[in-house]
């Protein structure tokens, strides 16, 4: 009976919750799309995505269109790493520019939800890549903790609008909460006072921002930043900042200058405020001609503060971009060990996530009434990146960082050092048209490894399905499913399955299950009634996949309302109610 009760009293108290968060570090960066970045990761969504868009003309999104005023060599361009050519390009690609990041150049991209016109109507070099050995911070930082490959920025367009919706959760467009009168839709960098045009871009803003709202609820926030911070805290592009006086919360935690050595310093400390925001200087902000390797040096110190100060056990880092699909990952003990993230976000999901954190502390008031609906409605709330019961304290050993380089009086100038060597705006590696990038295989740039899955399901991934150490298998010439033995590396191709999402898709921030068929990646075959197989798509049966949460796995549930499941002998089960959850690792493999 003793020992009974012992166990439960250490079960009950090794249950966590958000209440185990006591800081929160929201750190955007500038103008670096997520492909561009990790699209040669392992177990994200990249180059090996197996469910990438196909459209009416048979060509798919990787192959971007080429017009004969771009090449005569070839009708389509595939993604290519930037620094092909080897030599000095390693060097001089970090300060050399892809193109126009505006609204109007995105959206002539996107081409009406196409997404094929990156070559044409931005530059070839858009659709070029790093590599590991170019960002290898980059990609220890996100490696070591939680990386997610389903998060968009806020709006299709260039920082401000991003920004904006960073620390407001809007940019004030038609049918929003705000009125035209209190800035008009920001769709790009205006900066001086009166409008672009009759309700658009009027320069300042004046609708309530985030920040107000934890002041208002006696939540504790700063605004890190130094003098130079390229323009990058979008609270001084509201009236009610620049009207507040000197000794106003407005001014001293919103738009005053502490300095990002106060950071480091508060975080080792374990001292931070609740909610913290980072705008970093321009030179190290990674946007070009910024370099990445400057940023990344920027980041690891972020990272090193607070995870080598006295309170990174109850701290939370949110590192983010302002492009397109962005680069997003999150740094904390509940995160730890290398995951992948796939439940679509935006910069509105920070909010949420802060906002649901502080209600379950007991603040009230926190929720900002100035989110469009529809994003409360469809953006992830977070909550699923994190293991509240199963933290790992541990602090991996992080790839050390080049120190940016300065100049006699302090200031950074690796850029200037760049383009001065190599010209301004540096020349950009020729794009590879013809034959030999025409005729590739995306999948071909992908390095090979495993993630495992948090949130809920979303496509484009190979994932394999493990439960009491075997896998769900489409044997050769098998007529039904199988449990095999799992390995260590999760490489069996015929454990490995693509999901295909039906229509029915996880909402309100991500709560319950989507709605999927399963194909088998080794032959193409579909998971069936019962445990069997069928030919094609027509015979699948669908199942709706859904996060259990907190390390739990995920549940099968089959049309019929039982689950998939394996049992400790291997043999495949269809159960009822009660079903242990599978783990769901995210593979990509050659072969």
């Amino acid at each position: 009976m003793k020992a009974a009760f012992i166990f439960i009293h250490a079960a009950i108290a090794s249950a966590g919750s958000l209440k185990d968060i006591k800081h929160v570090v929201l750190f955007m960066q500038e103008n670096r799309a997520f492909d561009h970045y990790f699209g040669t990761m392992a177990g994200v969504r990249g180059f090996s995505d197996p469910n990438v868009q196909v459209n009416a003309d048979g060509k798919n999104t990787f192959q971007q269109k080429v017009t004969p005023d771009i090449s005569t060599e070839a009708e389509t361009l595939l993604p290519y790493y930037i620094n092909y050519l080897g030599g000095n390009w390693t060097e001089s690609t970090q300060c050399t520019g892809a193109g126009q990041n505006s609204f109007q150049n995105n959206q002539a991209c996107l081409n009406n939800d196409l997404n094929n016109l990156w070559a044409v109507n931005n530059t070839p070099t858009s659709w070029a890549h790093f590599r590991r050995q170019d960002l290898p911070v980059h990609f220890s930082i996100a490696e070591s903790w939680t990386v997610a490959d389903m998060y968009q920025e806020g709006v299709i367009a260039a920082t401000e609008p991003n920004r904006v919706t960073w620390m407001t959760g809007s940019v004030n467009c038609p049918g929003g909460p705000q009125t035209p009168d209190q800035g008009g839709a920001v769709l790009d960098n205006n900066g001086t006072p009166g409008c672009e045009a009759p309700g658009f871009a009027c320069f300042p803003f004046s609708w309530k921002t985030v920040p107000e709202f934890h002041q208002d609820a006696g939540v504790t926030w700063q605004v890190y930043q130094d003098v130079d911070n390229f323009g990058d805290d979008a609270l001084s592009s509201f009236v009610q900042y620049q009207n507040a006086g000197p000794d106003d919360p407005l001014t001293k935690y919103g738009n005053s200058y502490p300095g990002l050595d106060k950071f480091y310093s508060d975080a080792e400390a374990g001292i931070l405020p609740q909610v913290s925001w980072i705008v970093g200087p321009a030179e190290l902000s990674e946007h070009v001609p910024y370099l990445p390797r400057d940023g990344a040096w920027l980041q690891k110190k972020v990272i090193d503060a607070v995870v080598h100060g006295a309170a990174y056990n109850s701290t939370v880092v949110m590192i983010s971009y302002d492009g397109f699909r962005v680069p997003f990952y999150i740094v904390s003990p509940w995160t730890r060990g290398g995951n992948v993230f796939t439940e679509m976000a935006d910069h509105n999901s920070q909010i949420i996530f802060v906002e649901q954190w502080l209600e379950a502390l007991g603040y009230n008031g926190v929720a900002t009434d100035q989110m469009p609906a529809w994003r409360r409605q469809h953006m992830s709330t977070l909550l699923n990146a994190f293991d509240f019961d199963h933290p790992d304290y541990s602090i991996p050993n992080l790839v050390e960082a080049m120190t940016p380089s300065e100049d006699a009086d302090g200031n950074w100038d690796a850029a200037s050092i760049c383009q001065g060597k190599y010209g301004e705006p540096p020349p950009k590696p020729p794009a590879p048209f013809g034959p030999e990038n025409e005729n590739s295989d995306p999948s071909k740039l992908s390095e090979e490894g495993f993630k495992s899955l948090r949130g809920y399901l979303t496509e484009g991934r190979y994932l394999v399905f493990e439960m009491n150490g075997y896998a769900v298998t489409a044997g050769v010439n098998a007529s039904d499913i199988t449990g095999t033995e799992a390995t260590s590396d999760h490489r069996n191709k015929n454990q490995r399955w693509v999901s295909h999402a039906t229509g029915g898709t996880a909402i309100d921030g991500g709560q319950g299950g989507g709605t999927f068929v399963l194909s088998s990646a080794a032959d193409g075959r579909f998971l069936a009634d019962h445990t069997s197989l069928a030919k094609d798509r027509s015979g699948a049966e669908t199942y709706t996949i859904a996060d259990m949460g907190n390390g739990k796995g995920y549940s099968l549930m089959k049309e019929n309302g039982k689950y998939l499941s394996i049992n400790l002998n291997g043999t495949i089960d269809i159960v009822g109610s009660g079903a242990k959850g599978f783990q769901i690792l995210s593979v990509t493999y050659q072969s």
